[in-house]
């Protein structure tokens, strides 16, 4: 009876021991699932925050580039307008010669010749600096660049034409200095 008892208590040892054995190799791969889950969660954040800081590193780039784009935009601006007031006051000066010459009888006069020279040179200076005349003759009448102080009816053309231009108009990069003096058909 010992002997079956002591077969019997082998048997249980083995079964308890391989239940044992058992449990330890299921405890140890639910470690390491637990183990492998958590590797991987961190490796969700630091890849979510890698494409965090990416996003925020393209989005300030695009900032920056902007930021220098509209700078070199205003600079170019206070540049172009810094002289507006001078220009402005120029303006007036090339209407006066352009009325002298208009008044000169003899166009093969020394006078004439000099008056011409002064009125291009003066001309050739504005354009350098930016100013532009507008193109009133036959354009269609535009508020923004003209300012029609006469309607009159003129056959064969139609409405809202430019008819005569009474005083230049200038522009100075896409402002308007003065606008054009204009006659419009109605």
């Amino acid at each position: 009876m010992e002997e079956n008892k002591s077969t019997v208590d082998e048997a249980v040892n083995e079964e308890t021991s391989e239940e044992t054995l058992e449990n330890k190799t299921t405890n140890e791969e639910l470690n390491d699932n637990v183990v492998d889950l958590e590797e991987k969660i961190e490796e969700n954040k630091l890849e979510k925050e890698l494409e965090e800081m990416k996003d925020k590193y393209t989005r300030l780039q695009a900032e920056y580039a902007n930021f220098m784009r509209r700078t070199k935009e205003e600079k170019e601006s206070i540049g172009l307008f810094a002289n507006e007031k001078i220009l402005n006051e120029l303006v007036p000066v090339l209407d006066s010669l352009d009325m002298a010459l208009k008044a000169f009888e003899d166009k093969d006069s020394n006078m004439y010749k000099g008056v011409e020279l002064v009125h291009k040179n003066l001309s050739n200076t504005l354009t350098k600096f930016g100013v532009c005349e507008i193109e009133s003759e036959n354009a269609d009448f535009d508020p923004n660049l003209h300012l029609a102080v006469m309607q009159e009816a003129v056959e064969g053309v139609e409405p809202n034409k430019v008819v005569d231009v009474m005083q230049k108009g200038y522009t100075l990069g896409k402002k308007v200095l003065r606008p054009s003096m204009v006659k419009v058909s109605c």
